[in-house]
């Protein structure tokens, strides 16, 4: 019997991931007539799916809030049949395990096992369908001469409706907790990723102008309903800060998070978001800012002179998440006792806190504060969103998710009356192909919380502008990529205490930002006063096609290899 080796299987957590503290499968343990017998056979084959189809801690996708030092592909031009490659060996693990499931000697832990295999297939493919549209269905493992090598791409409709039959078993087979309860996938999780994948393919289609879109919004709401109404999870709100609390906490909070992945500093698993929000310069756009609202629930863009605020008084008497995510006046670093000013240091002048943890790990790269891949507040917004668009949300369906997590924040509630009648025109410029419908008001304001709730966190604000066909939206030859407007030269406090932190100068005809002895070049939308331009001699995405950039270009590598493969509409790659 042929031997199968096994790669790096973590010892200590399945969600944590580092380069060190590995063991392996030993080789001659994985005979697949002797091994996936025990529970214990298929937990450790099954760790690695979690390394392989989860996302570990990062900062996201170039978009029209948020840049760093370097600028995503479909934003840059940069994706090519040539440059593209795709990987289905996490797939081909998947499916082993699937297919050898019948030698497990307890039935109950074969059916779990098959759940969580389902699950991950169930993610693997709804990804792949987000990326490239049409993809070959393989729910078997290849032999090297099956044909199946060679057939050609399934339509999306076929792979989504397998995506949804896998989430669908997921759902009713994983266990609702397991002892690692938020580092493994439980039932709660399979609802809140299935109403995830359901959301984007039913908002794609509708935005995008495919049929069926209904279909797979109403299964959105009855994913994220039930979660609603059944999972043991609510939102935290213990302390003065809890929406802060949730991504500076060392390990998860567990009323909250559904899944997350762990990181910890006595097994020397860490990640770099702290270290990289400074010297990866993670940026924030006075789009973004300009997303929330006042603390009193009206709107920061309907104030006189709202444009031309400075960076003092547009952080003042906002949304309170704004301070927990955004570093504004009294910012104090967690484990400090001193407010830290904001010196302006990002390409915007914005800089996150969110996820910044303790200086010490920050400036070490260590952060060990555990990344959240799952949490309630986005399966309550999937819910909101999906009834909005199907034009069946009721102010009832507000309460039970959108203004839950408004309450949290201390927010006024969203009245969708309202919202409807007086639809915000700032948003509206933001997502200009919301429709005309009855619900376009609300709608808006849907996307506004989700946009401030989740802002920064996975799946990233790029797959949201992919979904709503609002790409256009992110990239600066149409949006340019505003940050702090300054009024001209002369002192800035930035700490709130009356002290000038920083001095904006003028030399040698540049503007400069200058703290202390150090200067930094800026450039200004009205050269010598206006706002903080990122990029402003790049212009980025002049080469952006509606009817091409949604999807990416199928790997020419791939196509060379199975001439059965079509090549996605725009792209020329040379093969056939």
């Amino acid at each position: 019997m042929k031997k199968i080796y096994k790669l790096a299987i973590l010892s200590f957590s399945v969600l944590g991931i580092a380069s060190c503290d590995l063991t392996m499968v030993p080789e001659d343990e994985v005979i697949p007539d002797r091994y996936f017998k025990t529970e214990s056979d298929l937990m450790l084959w099954s760790n690695q799916f979690y390394r392989d189809i989860l996302l570990s801690a990062d900062w996201g996708s170039t978009t029209d809030l948020m840049m760093t030092n370097g600028i995503s592909a479909y934003v840059s031009g940069n994706r090519t049949p040539q440059t593209q490659s795709w990987s289905f060996s996490a797939l081909r693990d998947i499916n082993y395990m699937l297919e050898h499931l019948d030698q497990c000697e307890d039935a109950a832990v074969a059916t779990k096992y098959e759940a969580l295999g389902r699950f991950f297939r169930a993610y693997f493919y709804f990804k792949m369908v987000r990326t490239y549209g049409d993809v070959p269905y393989y729910d078997k493992v290849l032999g090297s001469t099956d044909p199946d090598i060679y057939k050609a791409r399934d339509s999306r409709e076929y792979v989504m409706q397998r995506v949804l039959e896998d989430f669908e078993f997921a759902i009713q087979y994983l266990p609702g907790q397991w002892e690692e309860m938020n580092t493994r996938v439980t039932r709660w999780a399979a609802m809140g990723y299935a109403s995830r994948a359901a959301l984007y393919e039913g908002t794609f289609r509708k935005y995008h102008n495919i049929d069926d879109w209904e279909k797979y919004l109403e299964k959105t709401a009855e994913y994220a309903g039930e979660f609603i109404s059944s999972a043991p999870f609510s939102l935290y709100s213990t302390g003065t800060t809890p929406y802060r609390d949730l991504f500076v906490s060392d390990n998860a909070i567990t009323q909250e998070v559904v899944l997350c992945r762990h990181y910890d500093a006595a097994n020397n698993v860490f990640h770099s978001m702290g270290y990289n929000a400074e010297f990866s310069r993670v940026s924030l756009t006075r789009r973004f800012l300009n997303h929330y609202l006042m603390a009193n629930g009206q709107k920061f863009t309907n104030q006189d002179g709202w444009e031309t605020k400075s960076y003092m008084e547009e952080t003042q008497n906002r949304d309170p998440r704004m301070a927990q995510t955004v570093m504004c006046p009294g910012y104090i670093q967690k484990g400090a006792s001193s407010v830290s000013p904001c010196l302006f240091t990002s390409h915007t002048g914005y800089q996150p806190i969110k996820f910044v943890p303790e200086a010490s790990k920050c400036m070490s790269s260590s952060d060990d504060i555990d990344w959240c891949l799952l949490r309630a507040a986005e399966v309550y917004l999937n819910y909101a969103e999906a009834k909005a668009e199907l034009q069946t949300l009721t102010q009832e369906d507000l309460d039970i998710s959108v203004n839950l997590i408004r309450k949290r924040a201390g927010m006024p509630d969203l009245e969708m009356e309202e919202a409807n009648t007086s639809p915000c025109k700032y948003v509206m410029e933001c997502y200009p192909n919301v429709d005309k419908g009855r619900n376009k008001g609300v709608i808006l304001e849907i996307r506004r919380e989700r946009t401030v709730e989740l802002a920064l966190e996975q799946p990233d604000r790029s797959w949201d502008m992919f979904r709503w066909a609002e790409c256009k939206q992110c990239l600066p030859c149409n949006v340019p990529w505003y940050g702090v407007y300054i009024s001209g030269p002369g002192e800035i406090d930035t700490s709130g205490d009356g002290t000038a932190d920083l001095e904006i100068v003028e030399s040698g005809g540049k503007m400069q930002i200058k703290v202390g002895n150090t200067y930094t070049d800026i450039v200004l939308s009205e050269g010598d006063k206006g706002y903080i331009t990122a990029y402003s001699a790049a212009n980025y995405g002049t080469l952006w096609d509606d009817e091409r950039d949604y999807l990416w270009p199928i790997p020419a590598s791939q196509r060379i290899l199975n001439p059965n493969l079509t090549q996605n509409p725009g792209y020329v790659d040379g093969v056939n």
